[in-house]
This record gives C-alpha cells, structure tokens and sequence, in this order.
C-alpha cells in the first residue's frame, strides 16, 4: 500500500512516499515542492497543482494523508491560504479517486511520539529512528509530510 503524506503550503509544500508493507513501512521518495516567491498567487497554485499531479501519477497512492486545517485567531490569512493549498491535493485525489484522510497535528503528534504536544525536534528524530533514516531530513515541510503518512500507517494498522 502507498501513503502519500503531503504538508501544503503556498512557498513550500513537503511530501512523503511511504510503502506500507504490515507493520513496516519505508520511503519512496519524500521532498517539498517550492515555489517562486515572486510568482503570484495563481502561478503558485498552478505550480503546486502541476508538481503534486506527478507525484500522484508517478506512485499512484492507495491514500492521501494531510494534516487538518488550523489556524491561529490572530492569523486568519495562514488558514485561507493554506485552504487553497488542501484545496489543490483534495481535487487531484478527487480525479484519481484516492481517499484522503486528515489528522489533527496532536493526534500526528501522538502516534508517533505518544505525546500531543511533542517538539519538531522530537517529531523528527522520531521520524529518523521508525523510517531508519541517515541523514537529516531535507527541510521540516518533509518532516511534516512523512509524520503525517506515518500517523496514517499507524491507523491502518491499528496502533494509535
């Protein structure tokens, strides 16, 4: 089974391939999409549409796992346009008919470190230590990515 963990952002958007195979799982490919600061908005959702598009081709996910919507009171806009980000991974699962599931960042959190509030930095090792990764991760957009795919893997398989 593939998981594709996707962190959904209008400058970055980190993505995770897992292979789900019983209880182990390993990376495919993980890695963020970026795009032109200068670009404007529609240029930046054209790009993340376009890129994400490949990489549902390329793995062909059995699901999509995204981390829920939050937002701040005092920042509104974060949540809006990061809407607009899901709103592009929604529709592609739509056309290709994968299954998304979403995740509260706690509950992410939880799964993989069995504490809600746990730290990125804890969050990532954690990361390291289930995938058996070496190096460090390329950026916390994919740290986010894979957590996220992991937090699915742990559901399917019934541990969290």
């Amino acid at each position: 089974m593939i998981i594709v963990g996707i962190d959904p952002g209008l400058h970055i958007t980190g993505y995770g391939v897992l292979k789900s195979e019983g209880v182990e799982c390993r990376v495919l490919e993980a890695g963020i999409i970026k795009t032109d600061k200068k670009s404007n908005f529609e240029d930046k959702l054209r790009e993340i549409f376009v890129e994400t598009g490949k990489i549902i081709a390329q793995f062909k996910p059995d699901y999509i796992a995204v981390e829920e919507l939050y937002s701040h009171y005092s920042h509104p806009k974060t949540a809006i346009i990061m809407g607009h980000a899901r709103g592009i991974i929604f529709v592609h699962a739509a056309q290709n008919s994968i299954p998304v599931v979403s995740y509260a960042s706690t509950r992410i959190k939880k799964s993989l470190t069995g504490n809600g509030r746990a730290t990125k930095l804890q969050m990532q090792r954690m990361i390291k230590s289930t995938l058996n990764l070496k190096g460090d991760l390329c950026s916390s957009d994919t740290a986010d990515a894979l957590a996220v795919a992991l937090c699915h893997h742990n559901a399917l398989m019934g541990s969290i």
